[in-house]
């Protein structure tokens, strides 16, 4: 008995303890503490310094003198596609966080000259004009003009892409080179100017992105773990993934496979299968019930992280409500219903949680009558199920939403898109998506950013948004009187984006028994202005009670990482996001 009892408290012994910070619990609003004890990944306790070191340090804990800084648990992004982001992270020019137009072409130039013959010079996502001082984008003859001799492809946003001459010609595009949906622009001579326009889809400009080149499978694995410690620099812990378009299962999720079982994984990373076949969806997914199943994994130990959590954000192609703010809503197509019945039916005879990409109240409209349909015979009874995006989602939506259990991912894409909708549609008269409203209706809410290629992975962008209701450029999209406060705009970022992994009971608050997931700030975001909120990043990550990023003055703590491979990778030179 004398045994077990030494033995029980040799255990409680902490691995880590961070001390001397503003601990922010997140379990309720003002909730401070002065330090946080961990070990084998999960929260002993909260306190203060003196207490939690006298009771919870041993001679092998390690120590770490936050100095005041703000602590918060580590965020939470329920709407990233970071799984297919490491697998292109090394090859992409990032104009996130450019000032300037000008900055933005000398890069591009200057990322030309490094980069070998045969490879291409990419931007893909991340930025709009009014991001730039000039509010601009570049032009086709300004493109052309900084690199005549090496192919180049940029795209912006969902609705338009740049491809120079070179590219042009390498590719072999001419006026008789169609992809359904799009628009290639042609000029007076019926030749090719360059630009590609979705219309219906962006099946132009995502085509033409995938004959750009790859990486080998060595460099797909170094441009993961890279992209995974880029995320960790700005606090993400933890992602959600939403899969995309050509992002095949399972080959195409190796690279992140082979940092989990390595170990080297930081991120957790829960991820949805999306649908990649026109016509043959259900098929799909019949195939992948008998490959794996949601919720295998218990996310504890990094090297099982990562982890299967369901069905989408795409289900079927005919259900693919495209929010293309540069053109007018489209209307999906009459078989959505029947093509999307049959697959809701076996996710949820075989209980599998299920995202659903939806941009329009007119379209989740009637996807809710499917669900309903399906709700009668096979009852949801609990079942995680959720749209991503919801813009306008109407309250009728949102009371139906409320009766099935289901939840909404939103994302910041009115952030880089707001001065878009206000073009088309006018101002909104309330909040887009209406993030309020569903958290007084108890509708579980998380939020994202839906990077890299709309929106930039920065959380801080994103939560600035949230506090001040306007875009990039600084337009007051939202009514000022339906901001959200900082507690609220936090807690969707961690707490409240762990739902959408059936985590909400392990994750998102520095709490005992809790995941020791968390952030040593830069700055303290209680007390920032919105404006200072933008600025702030992470000096020290901690995730499963490990330090897999560290800056500043604990810069000696950052764990190593493998050099940046291809040589001449824009991440060697620029990095991600430019601070």
């Amino acid at each position: 008995m004398v045994f077990m009892a030494a033995t029980s408290r040799a255990q409680q012994k902490a691995d880590l303890i961070i001390y001397n910070g503003k601990i922010a619990t997140m379990a309720k609003p003002g909730e401070f503490k002065q330090a946080v004890a961990m070990k084998d990944g999960i929260i002993l306790a909260t306190g203060s310094s003196a207490a939690l070191i006298a009771s919870y340090k041993s001679a092998s804990t390690k120590l770490i003198n936050a100095g005041g800084n703000t602590v918060i648990p580590g965020i939470n992004d329920s709407h990233m596609h970071a799984v297919r982001e490491g697998l292109n992270f090394n090859m992409e020019l990032r104009w996130d966080g450019v000032k300037t137009l000008k900055r933005a072409m000398e890069m591009l130039k200057e990322q030309a000259a490094r980069t070998p013959p045969g490879a291409w010079v990419k931007v893909v996502g991340g930025w709009n004009e009014f991001q730039f001082e000039e509010k601009r984008q570049p032009t086709i003859d300004e493109i052309n003009a900084a690199v005549p001799d090496k192919p180049v492809f940029i795209t912006y946003l969902y609705g338009k892409a740049f491809l120079n001459k070179k590219g042009i010609e390498i590719l072999g595009y001419d006026k008789h080179t169609s992809y359904p949906g799009s628009v290639i622009e042609l000029d007076k001579d019926g030749n090719p100017t360059g630009l590609l326009y979705a219309k219906e889809t962006p099946m132009a400009i995502y085509r033409t992105l995938a004959l750009t080149g790859t990486l080998t499978p060595e460099e797909r694995i170094n441009s993961s773990e890279h992209f995974y410690r880029e995320i960790n620099s700005f606090g993400i812990t933890s992602v959600i993934d939403a899969a995309g378009g050509a992002q095949n299962y399972d080959a195409d999720y190796q690279a992140s496979l082979a940092l989990a079982k390595a170990g080297k994984l930081t991120v957790r990373t829960a991820y949805y299968l999306f649908a990649q076949n026109k016509g043959r969806e259900f098929q799909d997914y019949e195939k992948w019930i008998t490959q794996t199943y949601p919720n295998k994994n218990d996310h504890i130990l990094m090297a099982n992280g990562y982890a299967m959590e369901g069905a989408g954000e795409n289900l079927i192609a005919s259900g693919a409500d495209f929010e293309n703010f540069l053109e007018p809503r489209i209307v999906l197509s009459d078989s959505m219903e029947t093509d999307l019945e049959p697959v809701i039916r076996l996710l949820v005879k075989n209980r599998w949680p299920f995202r659903l990409h939806a941009t329009y109240g007119e379209s989740i409209d009637r996807m809710l009558n499917v669900f309903e349909k399906v709700n009668k015979d096979t009852p949801f009874n609990g079942l995680r199920w959720f749209f991503d995006h919801a813009e306008t989602i109407t309250d009728a939506e949102l009371v139906r939403v409320k009766a099935l259990g289901g939840g909404v991912a939103v994302q910041f894409r009115m952030y880089f898109q707001g001065e878009l909708y206000t073009k088309m549609y006018g101002q909104p008269k309330t909040q887009l998506p209406p993030i309020k409203k569903m958290l007084s209706m108890g509708i579980p809410v998380g939020m994202g950013t839906d990077a890299p290629r709309i929106s930039t992975y920065n959380p801080w962008m994103a939560l600035h948004w949230l506090l001040t209701g306007k875009t990039i450029g600084g337009m007051q999209f939202w009514p000022k009187e339906q901001v959200l406060n900082k507690y609220t705009a936090l807690k969707l970022y961690t707490s409240g984006s762990a739902w959408f992994s059936g985590e909400q009971n392990v994750k998102g608050k520095l709490v005992k028994g809790m995941y020791a997931d968390m952030v040593i700030l830069s700055a303290d975001y209680f007390s920032a202005t919105p404006e200072k909120v933008k600025q702030i990043n992470s000096v020290l990550t901690v995730v499963n009670g490990k330090i897999v990023y560290a800056s500043g003055k604990y810069a000696a703590q950052d764990p190593s990482i493998p050099e940046v491979i291809p040589s001449w990778s824009p991440v060697k030179y620029y990095g991600g996001y430019q601070r």
